[in-house]
């Protein structure tokens, strides 16, 4: 059995070293499938790096994925992992489903950058609406920290503009800049700048846009590059330096660096 799981490990392992380099099969979900509110991890379920049906997600497949096809290092992808495990109602649980991440104010929150807030239903599909209002704030090729601070902005404006329970938790705070960071990491072009192209293919699509010229960074992605690209977008948002020192402070605690 052991030498089976190690056969396994080992060859999931060499076909992500690959993905910088070679297309790699992409299919739809399925009826039997789940999936949740967050793009990045539908994305890696249809490609079948996480289960392609988005069940039972264990903390040693989600480093060694994160790291391999997004080049995450080990601690941020088990902090985002102990994050996502707090969304599985089983509080023994050591796994997770991306179906669990629908739960509403834990890590989901309103105002998403491409999903309608839970209020009107529907918290985990992709809306191209709600996305079309996002990208509209993305008017040149490179989406910079201006362009990224003012499209969360509106979102969060519309939201609380219609939605009557719209709510701002901690959590839901650091995760609504962290989604915003995510993308301009995850497709970076130049300095803190991210191709356009890419990140409105991979929202709209949830596809790692290889066929556009993607490639998985160099550079391993760290806490600290998260935390200067959050402290970036927070910037140009105008954001108090009190709102700026709690997303810092959120990221070291639930990293373990606070007391």
């Amino acid at each position: 059995m052991k030498s089976t799981i190690l056969l396994i490990t080992t060859s999931l392992s060499q076909a992500l070293a690959q993905v910088s380099s070679h297309p790699f099969p992409w299919s739809a979900p399925g009826p039997n499938d789940v999936r949740g509110p967050c793009p990045m991890l539908n994305t890696l379920a249809n490609h079948g790096f996480l289960p392609h049906d988005g069940k039972d997600i264990t903390e040693d497949r989600i480093v060694m994925v994160l790291n391999n096809s997004l080049n995450l290092d080990e601690e941020l992808s088990q902090f985002l992992f102990k994050e996502a495990l707090t969304t599985n109602p089983d509080p023994n649980a050591t796994t997770f489903s991306l179906n669990d991440l629908s739960r509403h104010n834990i890590l989901e929150h309103d105002a998403s950058l491409s999903r309608q807030d839970y209020y009107f239903g529907d918290n985990h599909d992709f809306n191209q609406t709600v996305f079309n209002e996002t990208r509209s704030y993305w008017t040149a090729p490179l989406i910079d920290f201006n362009a990224a601070a003012q499209a969360r902005l509106a979102r969060v404006n519309t939201s609380m503009a219609t939605n009557p329970t719209y709510t701002e938790s901690e959590t839901g705070l650091a995760f609504s800049y962290g989604e915003s960071a995510a993308y301009m990491i995850v497709f970076a072009e130049g300095s803190e700048t991210a191709n356009r192209s890419w990140v409105e293919y991979f929202f709209e699509h949830e596809r790692l846009p290889q066929q556009l010229g993607w490639t998985k960074r160099q550079e391993s992605i760290s806490s600290s590059v998260l935390i200067d690209t959050v402290t970036g977008i927070a910037n140009a948002s105008n954001a108090s330096s009190l709102v700026v020192a709690e997303l810092l402070d959120f990221v070291a605690l639930h990293m373990g660096r606070l007391p």
